[in-house]
């Protein structure tokens, strides 16, 4: 059970929490919107992303919606995945080396929406944790 109840908006059990400030809301999630789509990087490559992130970021409600699918892997989303790992474990410190890696196979415009995701995701998923979302 969440540690707060619902709000009157919002049409998803995470909408319904943040919906207590309607704006937050609705900002949050045009912004999730915008990232999750295909932009520089396919909406398919950030899914994987957020399903990798979910594992670790301890919201049930997100790592519900399934693991990363590695058979569905090409080269570039390894990359991503990987740079996402070590995110995951150095809590956003980033080694420049990982960096390095990237910039052999992304774009300067990839690797800020691959950035923007990765963060705006793992904020996602933190305020699900801290309000214990239930899937």
């Amino acid at each position: 059970m969440a540690r707060i109840s619902d709000s009157q908006h919002g049409s998803t059990p995470f909408q319904k929490l943040l919906g207590h400030n309607k704006a937050i809301m609705t900002s949050w999630n045009q912004l999730g919107e915008e990232l999750g789509k295909d932009g520089k990087l396919s909406a398919h490559l950030k899914e994987q992303v957020r399903r990798a992130l979910a594992q670790n970021n301890g919201c049930q409600y997100c790592k519900a919606k399934g693991k990363p699918e590695p058979h569905l892997f090409d080269e570039k989303m390894a990359i991503a995945l990987g740079f996402t790992d070590v995110f995951i474990k150095q809590k956003g410190d980033m080694p420049d080396a990982a960096f390095h890696v990237l910039k052999e196979h992304f774009t300067d415009e990839e690797i800020s929406e691959l950035c923007a995701f990765l963060t705006f995701t793992t904020a996602s998923q933190y305020f699900g944790a801290l309000m214990k979302l239930e899937a």
